[in-house]
């Protein structure tokens, strides 16, 4: 039980705040609440509320034992996440942590390897797997492109986005992800900048950027 006063205590916000929220959740059936009286969670309210820790908790996890997050940015982010995330995908995320803590056949290190390499984590040394951007996991090994090398009306499929900071960050608010499928549309007669198109709509990029998005063979 608790007042509106330790609420706001806890999550060190004012009181004021809180007295709405509560009578939300009032109307909603999830608490009892009467003022300046203790709050408590009714059998609906109970349920709701180890769901959400439930989420929360496997969330903090993925994002800071997979993703390699600090314990306060992945407590953050999963605050914000948890009131959303489906049961597809709660059951998904159980199952990835299952299948590591039990499966025999896991290849013994691959998340250590995963963490300790450059490519997937910008702020440590040369990956000492020997990784190579510019190499695509195919049989052929064939040496990836980027959008820069494409012609008007060629197109690639996107593999990595080989940058960092504000340009990597831009790109992928763009939608340059992964697997995605990007069309050269036109280049300037200066060579920069190039524009290429997907998801059905068209972006202009500088040719630095251009450069830094590898992609496989043309498509």
């Amino acid at each position: 039980m608790a007042r509106v006063r330790d609420i706001a205590q806890a999550r060190n916000v004012k009181a004021g705040s809180v007295t709405p929220a509560m009578k939300r959740l009032a109307d909603l059936g999830l608490i009892t609440y009467e003022r300046r009286e203790y709050i408590e969670l009714t059998p609906e309210g109970e349920r709701a509320a180890r769901r959400v820790l439930s989420r929360h908790q496997i969330l903090t996890s993925f994002l800071s034992e997979v993703l390699m997050m600090s314990k306060e940015s992945a407590e953050v982010d999963a605050c914000a996440m948890e009131h959303h995330i489906s049961d597809e995908a709660m059951d998904r995320m159980v199952r990835f942590f299952e299948f590591m803590r039990s499966c025999p056949d896991t290849e013994p290190g691959f998340l250590q390897r995963f963490h300790s390499c450059s490519t997937v984590n910008a702020e440590l040394p040369e990956c000492p797997h020997k990784c190579d951007l510019r190499k695509s996991r195919g049989a052929e090994k064939k040496p990836l492109l980027s959008i820069a090398d494409l012609k008007p009306g060629e197109s690639g499929r996107v593999r990595q986005i080989n940058t960092s900071g504000a340009i990597r960050q831009r790109l992928l608010d763009m939608g340059v992800l992964p697997d995605v499928v990007v069309r050269i549309e036109r280049v300037a007669p200066s060579g920069d900048p190039v524009w290429i198109k997907l998801h059905g709509y068209q972006l202009s990029l500088r040719m630095n950027e251009a450069r830094s998005v590898l992609i496989s063979d043309a498509v």
